[in-house]
């Protein structure tokens, strides 16, 4: 009896086996299988992405790897890294002298350029499965991206002049439809190429790459919006992030003993606290000096007199001295401040309390691909995108605070909106306006 329930459990065993062999046979010949683990596994495949990128922090100009040649490791790139933070610094100096079109270029080029770091990796993944397309179509929705953003920008601002212009108005009133029907163009262009067994791939990197236009495009289009508030609201939040990293740096190679954070092993507790305390430090001192500029305080607008952008205006209340009582242990002194300094402590807070996490979501991005840098164009810090990780977390931050607490409606931005309306509609607005103002002057 017991030789019989063997023999059944060994038979009921074998076709339980056979049944899953079965299975994976017909799985195996189903065209909804990506072919990935059939030609090398997961874990070779990261590797092989991360010998073809390109490590920046480890790459060293000849002169200074000779100049440096007896310095240990640590000390080497400490200084590697102090000289090119220098160099960046002044740079970024020269670029705020050019003035506002220098920053917009330059913004925009740093979006290409980090977008192109961002791609790469997936660019790496196209070559080794041989998919089409994907590199055109990652450029293709970039430029459509750019013509959406920036077309609504100069809509917002130049509307008033671009609508005087017979051939542009066109543009300017099926601008959002012409910008959808350039992405549609994008979306049936990669539906037509997707491939068989490649599709779980495709898909991927087509979500790689918008995910790409959301992280580069979308804040480079608000750091534009931060500039033509002023400048101010572009240099003080770039300048804490700088500050704040720099510092923490320091902090952290000096004092630095308690780990942070396991995506960043090198980051310290002592780095991050101190790194925070300098920049709110930093950050008011340095609002209040350039709250005396109007070349940074005033809004970039366009003057239909002299038929260009201009930056001079009255202070607004932000950027004009106010008296505050303030009250310590019963003694009572009074204090000149410019409000943004007040609004200075906030910007600073975020980009030494929230700002780094942008740099730790970073870290574990290249640490999902084994990568140490995005890029190697920065010797001793890395691509073009591991220095503005944080930078686009903050440009978000600096705009929803605007339009939360300080920015009022736009003149030129309601002119647009009635110009776009037929004439009748005009002419009513036109009736209630002068109706009302006519009550305020009697």
């Amino acid at each position: 009896m017991t030789e019989v329930r063997r023999r059944k459990a060994e038979n009921d065993v074998d076709e339980v086996a056979a049944a899953l062999t079965a299975a994976s046979s017909a799985a195996d010949s189903s065209d909804h299988v990506d072919s990935e683990e059939e030609k090398i596994p997961e874990e070779k495949f990261v590797e092989e992405l991360a010998k073809n990128l390109p490590q920046g922090t480890d790459k060293t100009p000849e002169i200074l790897d000779s100049a440096l040649k007896d310095l240990p490791d640590r000390w080497k790139n400490w200084v590697i890294r102090g000289i090119f933070t220098w160099i960046m610094i002044c740079g970024f100096a020269l670029i705020i002298y050019g003035g506002p079109l220098a920053l917009m270029i330059t913004t925009l080029l740093v979006q290409v350029k980090c977008f192109q770091e961002i791609i790469s990796i997936g660019y790496q993944v196209y070559r080794i499965h041989g998919l089409p397309w994907f590199r055109s179509l990652s450029w293709y929705f970039l430029l459509t991206s750019n013509y959406f953003f920036y077309g609504e920008h100069l809509v917002d601002y130049f509307g008033v002049v671009i609508n005087r212009v017979e051939y542009l108005k066109f543009l300017v009133t099926y601008h959002r439809f012409l910008s959808f029907a350039l992405y549609i163009v994008g979306f049936v262009w990669f539906v037509l190429s997707l491939v068989k067994k490649y599709y779980i791939k495709q898909f991927s990197l087509f979500a790689w790459t918008h995910v790409s236009l959301l992280i580069v495009v979308t804040q480079s289009y608000l750091i534009i919006q931060n500039i033509f508030e002023g400048l101010i609201w572009f240099i003080v939040p770039v300048s804490m992030i700088v500050c704040n990293d720099v510092m923490a740096y320091v902090f952290g190679f000096f004092f630095g003993r308690t780990p942070l954070i396991k995506l960043s092993p090198k980051k310290t507790w002592e780095g991050f606290v101190g790194g925070g305390f300098a920049t709110v430090l930093f950050g008011i001192l340095f609002s209040y000096i350039l709250c005396n500029y109007q070349y940074f305080i005033c809004p970039i607008q366009y003057s239909e007199e002299l038929g260009r952008m201009t930056m001079s205006c009255v202070p607004s209340y932000l950027f004009t001295p106010q008296e505050y009582s303030l009250k310590l242990f019963g003694i009572g002194k009074t204090l000149n401040i410019y409000p943004f300094v007040w609004h200075s402590i906030s910007l600073s807070l975020f980009s030494s309390i929230i700002g780094p996490f942008g740099g730790f979501f970073a870290s574990g991005f290249k640490r999902a691909f084994k990568i140490k840098d995005f890029g190697d164009m920065i010797p001793g810090h890395g691509g073009i995108m591991d220095r503005f990780d944080c930078q686009f977390l903050m440009a978000t931050f600096v705009n929803v605070y605007i339009s939360s607490f300080i920015r009022t409606p736009s003149p030129s931005k309601l002119l647009t909106q009635i110009y776009n309306l037929k004439p009748d509609q005009q002419y009513q607005i036109y009736q209630s306006l002068k109706d009302s103002l006519g009550d305020m002057l009697n």
